[in-house]
């Protein structure tokens, strides 16, 4: 109930819960998904006690259900918070190759951590300047930033000296073949503040709502139905296209 009350007060403009609607409270579900039933159950005790004294003529929260929307819930990075980030890994000498290798692809190519972890040499084509990802069926062009970020990958110690085939290699995985563990990617942008899937679905968003979903679904590689989550329900404000 404080939650509702700050964000009718300071998001919405309103100070009477008479004024409450729907979409208000749905509003205020949507930030925490996990606690979607819990919230929902107190939201709906006491519109109903409201309506019984006659503080609010409906119950807003009567037609929402605990199972939530099925569309895109998720944060997503900022306009600044890309540039900030863009800097970091183009600017940042300080920045360690992995972080600005991965946090690159997925702010500028939407690739995923695995996508990342799994990148071999051979995948990569210096004269055209692209790269193979994941299960995508076609070559991606590399941006000259993004193409930079990659040549100071490869030129990093722990890639030297090596017989390991990918590109980001570690102490762990130079005597061997294999890519870097799961547990090592998951934690390589804990640097910059922003977890790789968070970055990857602000990429996903803008091209969905950009494009046709159907052909970012053939770019990427992924199922229609994985995108089409991207046209539904709450994103953060600024995200969508202004009209």
């Amino acid at each position: 109930m404080r939650d509702l009350a700050r964000f009718l007060a300071s998001g919405r403009g309103k100070r009477d819960w008479a004024l409450t609607d729907v979409y208000d409270v749905e509003a205020v579900l949507v930030g925490s998904p996990k606690a979607r039933k819990r919230r929902l159950v107190v939201l709906g005790q006491f519109f109903r006690f409201a309506r019984s004294r006659r503080i609010v003529l409906v119950d807003p929260s009567h037609a929402l259900t605990a199972r939530g929307p099925s569309g895109f819930t998720g944060a997503t990075l900022t306009l600044d918070q890309q540039r900030v980030l863009f800097r970091r890994w183009t600017t940042g000498p300080a920045v360690h190759p992995h972080e600005a290798l991965l946090g690159m692809l997925a702010l500028l190519h939407g690739a995923s951590s695995r996508e990342v972890k799994m990148l071999q040499a051979s995948d990569l084509d210096p004269h055209a300047r692209t790269t193979r990802l994941g299960d995508r069926p076609h070559p991606v062009a590399l941006d000259p930033a993004s193409w930079a970020v990659l040549e100071r990958c490869l030129a990093h110690p722990e890639a030297q000296r090596t017989e390991n085939p990918h590109v980001m290699v570690t102490r762990q995985t130079k005597p061997g073949r294999g890519p870097a563990s799961t547990a090592y990617v998951s934690h390589v942008l804990d640097a910059c503040g922003f977890p790789p899937r968070m970055i990857r679905c602000t990429r996903l968003l803008d091209l969905v709502s950009t494009m046709d979903p159907k052909l970012v679904a053939v770019a990427f590689g992924m199922d229609p139905e994985g995108t089409l989550i991207y046209l539904a329900d709450h994103v953060d404000a600024g995200r969508l296209p202004e009209r």
